[in-house]
């Protein structure tokens, strides 16, 4: 039984998924979880207003576009949350939308 070549597609993009994944982490500076420290809420936002920090952080160094130190994953998770799903990652993305 022959193997399809989508089929080792499929298993080389996860396996180099899986390989670049194990390269990530985040040094323990990185995470502080003193008053003030940005959370999940602002990973929301920063992730919703990421197209617009990225451009600006071209013409000056004083904007990044992610916090750090920041409370960790559930930063993470909402800077993940904030680019998918409110800055319409996979909405624009779409080629054919339902017309009605």
């Amino acid at each position: 039984m022959n193997a399809s070549p989508k089929f080792g597609r499929i298993f080389a993009a996860c396996g180099l998924a899986l390989l670049m994944s194990a390269c990530a982490g985040q040094i323990d500076a990185g995470v502080s979880t003193d008053a003030g420290t940005p959370g999940f809420l602002w990973g929301i936002w920063h992730g919703f207003i990421f197209p617009w920090s990225w451009i600006g952080s071209l013409f000056s160094p004083d904007i990044a576009v992610y916090a750090v130190p920041n409370k960790g994953a559930w930063y993470d998770f909402g800077f993940f949350l904030g680019i998918t799903v409110l800055g319409g990652g996979s909405f624009f993305g779409s080629k054919s939308r339902s017309r009605n």
